[in-house]
């Protein structure tokens, strides 16, 4: 009886991950200036305390603000979120560099654009991306970049893309297509999307194709590492719902809820990020174990440990 209450109790913790959190998020946008290459959105708690940081990379051509619904879940669950726009012009290695130079920002400036009493523990930094921006975290995480102030703490790639095709890669090539090659020691969860390496009506160019997505992101980490697939959902469907509803013209995109898939993917993240940042293992245990808790089809999903 015991165990079924602790099993109980488990997940519903995994559960309420998939949830927004209690905390009142605040939105703030933080201007380029000399010292900072580019402008930020920043997701804040209120409430007085420290909080871990979560850095956020958006997708080629996208906008940071319109992964709102995303971020706003993961920061109510007691997160600081500071997501950079980048340039639609600038290559991936610039902008790859001027991610390093962003953490070199944080380290000395984000405190003082909070809210009052509101503190970030910067020895507890995951950096994470969609599309394009997660190669960038994939890259940054990697030193391709320089050498980061910031020791990250963990990797996360929200269906990541390398370039068009294994033979047209995007620089800084970071696939080598060697199974465990990244040289990473931080843990990894890859969230892939289903239906983003088809093509809408046949014809249009997929989100990410074969070769160069979340697979073999995910081929590439070393343990511990994670794999989520969003089996029905396609590449942009994690934006929020004008722009994934826009997006679908070119994209192909799922049937399903919009919003079930950020629960999803912002839950999935919420608990990795208390497994490796917090050392809290229940939820991602609870989540890998019985996928049926999120509140879409997560298939497959793969835990590599040693």
């Amino acid at each position: 009886m015991a165990k079924m209450v602790l099993a109980k109790k488990v997940a519903d913790g995994a559960s309420s991950d998939f949830e927004v959190g209690d905390e009142a998020v605040k939105i703030i946008n933080v201007k380029s200036s000399s010292s900072l290459p580019r402008s930020l959105l920043v997701f804040s708690p209120t409430k007085r305390g420290s909080y871990p940081v979560l850095l956020f990379f958006h997708g080629f051509l996208l906008q940071a603000s319109w992964y709102k619904s995303l971020l706003q879940h993961i920061s109510s669950h007691r997160y600081i979120i500071v997501a950079p726009q980048f340039s639609p012009i600038a290559s991936q290695s610039q902008e790859v560099k001027n991610a390093r130079i962003i953490t070199e920002w944080l380290t000395n400036n984000l405190e003082s654009v909070l809210p009052e009493k509101v503190q970030p523990d910067l020895l507890k930094v995951a950096v994470s991306g969609h599309s394009r921006g997660g190669k960038i975290a994939f890259a940054l995480a990697l030193g391709y970049g320089g050498s980061s102030p910031l020791k990250f703490s963990a990797l996360i790639g929200i269906d990541p893309v390398a370039g068009y095709s294994p033979s047209c890669l995007c620089p800084p090539n970071i696939l080598q297509y060697v199974p465990r090659d990244f040289d990473q020691s931080i843990p990894v969860a890859v969230i892939g999307a289903g239906l983003s390496n088809q093509r809408a009506y046949g014809v249009l160019p997929s989100g990410a194709p074969n070769g160069v997505n979340h697979a073999e992101f995910f081929n590439e980490s070393k343990p511990p590492c994670y794999y989520f697939l969003a089996k029905d959902y396609g590449h942009t469907d994690i934006l929020d719902d004008i722009m994934a509803d826009l997006m679908s013209i070119i994209l192909k995109s799922g049937k399903g809820s919009k919003d079930s898939l950020r629960r999803a993917a912002g839950g999935i993240v919420v608990a990795f990020l208390k497994a490796y940042l917090e050392g809290q293992v229940d939820d991602l245990n609870a989540i890998v174990k019985s996928p049926n808790l999120a509140p879409i089809t997560l298939d497959p999903v793969i835990s590599v440990k040693d």
